[in-house]
């Protein structure tokens, strides 16, 4: 039986796992794939968090790279 949140009389407690959009997910790993050449294994063991500043700093050093900086 699902545990009641404190405090929200007749409420139950939205629990569950949140899941990140697959479509997104494969955006974002066969773009680190091709320009860091690493495995599936590696990008997948990634967090979320890491996966995305990797992502971040890709995008950025591409930008200067188009930019002649």
């Amino acid at each position: 039986m699902p545990a009641r949140v404190p405090g929200r009389a007749g409420r139950w407690s939205p629990g569950g796992i949140l899941t990140y959009p697959s479509d997104r997910l494969y955006r974002e790993v066969g773009y680190l794939a091709y320009h860091l050449h690493w495995s599936l294994d590696d990008l997948l063991d990634l967090e979320h968090p890491e996966r995305l500043r990797f992502v971040d700093e890709v995008a950025r050093i591409n930008t200067r790279r188009e930019q002649g900086v």
